[in-house]
């Protein structure tokens, strides 16, 4: 007969603790990708002249790939896997981030009007703090589980 062990539950306390503490680094690193974001978004549209979608589709995929970094040996380096499962996970939802921040900033662009220097980084902000909260979800739940080792 074999026996498994299994670990008790953690009391409600430690476990709202190590939640806030996961909230904290993504805030971390979603809050430098978010500023990333914004700086090639500014770049691209009001320096360079880019198109609005151009701008926030190029800026939105450069933040990827600076939040990647941030979220693997930073946010959740304890969970990081280091597999290509992993990676190719990060780079599905986040593309699906990117569509939702896409259409939520052409709708805010486009739709409600918001133009110009400031109202184009208002509908920008708002667009990536909607989508973000969609990244947080998929990532700590499918992207970069509790369960995951390092290799």
């Amino acid at each position: 007969m074999t026996t498994t062990s299994y670990a008790p539950p953690r009391p409600a306390g430690v476990r709202l603790r190590r939640l806030s503490f996961e909230v904290v680094k993504f805030g971390v690193v979603g809050g430098s990708g978010v500023v990333v974001n914004l700086l090639v978004f500014n770049c691209l549209l009001h320096g360079l002249g880019s198109t609005p979608m151009a701008a926030t589709v190029a800026a939105s995929c450069v933040a990827m790939a600076t939040n990647y970094l941030g979220f693997r040996f930073y946010a959740y380096r304890d969970r990081a896997a280091r597999t290509r499962r992993q990676i190719a996970l990060f780079f599905v939802f986040s593309g699906i981030g990117v569509a939702m921040e896409s259409l939520l900033f052409y709708a805010g662009y486009h739709g409600a009007g918001l133009t110009g220097p400031l109202a184009s980084n208002i509908a920008k902000a708002l667009s990536i703090l909607l989508a973000s909260a969609f990244r947080f979800l998929v990532y700590r739940t499918w992207v970069f589980q509790h369960h995951a080792r390092r290799r």
